[in-house]
């Protein structure tokens, strides 16, 4: 593991560590991402979890969730996410995030 994935994996778990029993979850899509559905699965296998769904941001995500573990809905169902975890291709002083720095996006296959 690199540096760099080492950093996305500290934060994603910190993320995860955020989620709370009863929680609207929107799931992101990349690296850090996938750290952080790690972690919400062993939560929810452990039982420290319960009665969280997720509404993941691309089918990767999906897939990786529903594999995971993870109960997912829409924005249908639940219209307002109380966290969401997701990665930023970049960051400013002011902590302006940059997103979408040619990953996958809006539902589209990855």
């Amino acid at each position: 593991m690199t540096l760099q994935d080492e950093f996305k994996q500290k934060a994603a778990f910190f993320a995860a560590g955020l989620v709370e029993s009863g929680m609207v979850v929107g799931l992101g899509t990349g690296s850090t991402t996938q750290f952080a559905l790690q972690r919400l699965g062993e939560r929810i296998r452990s039982g420290e979890l319960r009665d969280i769904v997720g509404i993941p941001s691309s089918l990767r995500t999906d897939a990786a969730a529903r594999e995971l573990g993870i109960p997912l809905t829409d924005f249908d169902t639940h219209p307002v996410i109380d966290l969401t975890i997701d990665g930023a291709d970049e960051v400013d002083p002011d902590l302006n995030l940059i997103k979408g720095g040619g990953g996958p996006c809006c539902g589209r296959k990855s």
